[in-house]
């Protein structure tokens, strides 16, 4: 009789852990979620006459999207040091093949990339260009768009160019105007054929008080009005250095 009291307080002692653990995992993404995706606020205020001009003489321009690091960080099974911290559940779980092994890729969004992509996609015609393998780009494209059909135009490793052992992103075979193509991406070396159609952003990881995509957003905001986007670009030259 002892022995099954033992038993049965082990197995409840057990599952009430399981449990424990399970809420815990879901509290924690709950606050993951609010820190991340607080409500926040960017004003689009009504243009005047004379934007409203400046906008219909100038070319609608490309906001091209690099993908890891720089809108999302992931992981997959088996990586040795993970860069999140252990326990962090991820906004989502991609299940792909890849040599014929299946892969789990945990992925996290940077915060408020949602409100960034709602944000930038009316202005901007979008292109994601990531050197990430197609099965696994194209995977993380979707679960960005939501549907919404805004990031169609898309762009892979296979689309990237080999350069001194790294891949580097030929932007003109997304446009061949210079002046109305430029690349949001956290690796200098992608884009270093064109470094004044780029817009350099610090690699994110798993920081949950990360802020940069809103700043960015006063900045492609005007942007959108120049007539040669390599006119503003060029000035920050000094800056791709930084990461």
């Amino acid at each position: 009789m002892y022995t099954y009291f033992v038993m049965g307080l082990k197995g409840f002692v057990l599952f009430a852990a399981k449990v424990w653990s399970f809420i815990c995992y879901c509290i924690r993404r709950q606050i993951r979620s609010v820190i991340q995706h607080q409500t926040v606020r960017y004003e689009i205020l009504p243009l005047s006459p004379l934007s409203k001009h400046r906008l219909s003489i100038v070319k609608r321009k490309t906001l091209v999207l690099d993908l890891d690091e720089t809108l999302i960080h992931s992981h997959h099974d088996g990586v040795l040091r993970q860069t999140v911290k252990p326990g962090t559940p991820p906004d989502f779980v991609l299940k792909v093949t890849i040599d014929r092994h299946p892969v789990r890729f945990f992925v996290h969004k940077r915060p408020h990339v949602d409100f960034f992509l709602d944000i930038v996609s009316q202005w901007y015609d979008l292109v994601v260009f990531t050197a990430s393998m197609e099965i696994y780009g194209a995977a993380v494209a979707d679960k960005l768009d939501q549907g919404r059909g805004f990031l169609k135009r898309r762009y892979y490793r296979q689309h990237c160019n080999l350069d001194y052992g790294s891949y580097t992103k030929d932007l003109s075979a997304i446009s061949n105007d210079l002046s109305s193509v430029f690349i949001l991406d956290n690796s200098p070396g992608a884009y270093r054929a064109y470094p004044d159609n780029a817009i350099p952003i610090k690699s994110w990881f798993s920081d949950p008080t990360d802020t940069a995509l809103l700043n960015l957003l006063p900045v492609l905001d005007a942007l959108r009005f120049v007539s040669d986007a390599r006119s503003v670009l060029s000035r920050n030259l000094h800056l791709h250095r930084l990461w």
